[in-house]
């Protein structure tokens, strides 16, 4: 089973080289499943037992499934994120290097390792805007061939490659498009073919790089899996198949993909937003409860939020905690942070491992060195929208912002039991006792 589903994740990780890509995919697997699609701009009609999603920005998607036994009802939340660190392109993207080069004009979103960018076939991905009549349309974009490349400085131009170099995105990152005969306007005329429209059609445009690479099952026992963007679309696409599998009637089941984690969730889809709060005010108001249902609502709720960990390095275990360190294969990573970059605590990782105790799924702790800074995820972001018990976890990999990353093939399968058993029961809390009903 755990082959099978570590080969539908890296499907899903092919198919989806943009967040918009993933989000569309998403949402096609949810239409598969009867969910209907509502706008933020319509009027919503909800019943008890519907299914329903709602996009924003064609980068962000949550869905929910209602319950019908909704007299103290709650919210059980799972949330991940849509996007990755790579490369934008810029909107006048042709550079000419002495008449005989064309290179793309790009910068960097979010914290990549710059070194794993180079001499790798990659294209682009993502949106653009045309105008169709009296009329905007947004398309989906996808060049699927390998276009460009970022072509390193050979060692003898650059002895001091090997240690340690400090790359400048503006000068080493630039990936080469086109040689003699390819002008600065032929990007743009590429895009056009592609989307069938003249170069005047093309209103805007929100394209970044992608690693064309497929992914690959490994190692001596065929025990790892590697592939783009890994974090956090493992967990995305694992915590959608549990939603998809999990219900109980005395709450509304939540599924939740944000855009922009990696630069820091402040923007109309991420995190940080309002997007969250709307969906769950909108849910409550639709049922015909009151706003004072809706407090109580969120008071009981609780939320996975997911997101990669750090596992143990084969060649660098020093740079884990000794005792709270994780590996590939063995289980749900916990992840807690004295600040607070993670928002887990001793009743949500004390829920959690209740919810993985009856899934029958391994669990594992992380934090960080004390000595060291560690990343942060969306779960605290979040939390400052809607305030509830909230757990941060993730699955191990390794080299998480390269290009191509590595994680274990057994966790994806772990994350789904656990969320379908997540999403299966009414956590509620009476006289100071949680129960999982």
């Amino acid at each position: 089973m755990y082959k099978e589903l570590s080969r539908e994740l890296l499907d899903f990780l092919k198919a989806s080289p943009s967040s918009f890509h993933a989000v569309h995919n998403i949402a096609q697997q949810l239409n598969d499943e009867g969910y209907i699609e509502l706008r933020e701009g319509s009027v919503w009609k909800l019943e008890p037992e519907g299914k329903y999603y709602v996009t924003r920005n064609d980068t962000s998607i949550i869905a929910f499934h209602i319950g019908n036994a909704l007299e103290d009802y709650s919210f059980n939340i799972a949330a991940s994120h849509s996007d990755f660190p790579t490369f934008k392109v810029k909107e006048k993207a042709g550079l000419e290097v002495k008449k005989k080069y064309i290179k793309l004009n790009t910068e960097g979103y979010g914290g990549m390792i710059c070194s794993t960018w180079f001499d790798r076939p990659l294209s682009v991905a993502g949106r653009v805007l045309v105008k169709e009549g009296d009329h905007l349309e947004t398309r989906l974009f996808d060049i699927d061939r390998d276009l460009v490349m970022i072509p390193s400085m050979a060692i003898h131009m650059n002895r001091q490659i090997n240690d340690g170099y400090a790359y400048n995105k503006q000068i080493d990152m630039l990936p080469l498009f086109g040689g003699e005969g390819v002008s600065k306007e032929d990007f743009d005329k590429l895009i056009a073919e592609e989307l069938h429209v003249s170069v005047d059609a093309i209103y805007g445009k929100d394209l970044y790089l992608y690693n064309r690479a497929e992914g690959t099952i490994w190692g001596a026992k065929e025990e790892f899996i590697s592939a783009p963007h890994l974090d956090d679309m493992q967990c995305a696409f694992a915590t959608l198949k549990g939603f998809l599998k999990g219900y109980n009637n005395q709450s509304v089941n939540v599924y939740a993909c944000f855009d922009n984690e990696e630069v820091g969730s402040a923007t109309k889809q991420g995190a940080g937003s309002t997007f969250l709060y709307d969906v769950l005010n909108r849910i409550n108001t639709a049922l015909g409860k009151t706003q004072e249902d809706y407090y109580r609502a969120v008071s009981a709720s609780f939320m996975i939020s997911a997101d990669n960990a750090h596992a143990v390095h084969p060649n660098h275990p020093e740079k884990t905690d000794v005792e709270n360190c994780v590996y590939m294969n063995e289980g749900i990573v916990v992840k807690a942070h004295a600040g607070q970059k993670y928002t887990s605590d001793a009743v949500s990782v004390a829920i959690f491992r209740s919810i993985c105790e009856k899934a029958g799924v391994p669990v594992q702790f992380f934090a960080n060195r004390s000595d060291e800074a560690g990343g942060s995820t969306l779960g605290n972001i979040s939390s400052t929208r809607v305030s509830l018990n909230a757990v941060d976890i993730g699955l191990p990999q390794l080299g998480m912002h390269s290009a191509y990353e590595t994680a274990g093939i057994r966790d994806t399968e772990y994350m789904v039991k656990a969320l379908e058993t997540f999403y299966n029961f009414h956590i509620c809390e009476k006289k100071e006792k949680i129960f999982l009903m």
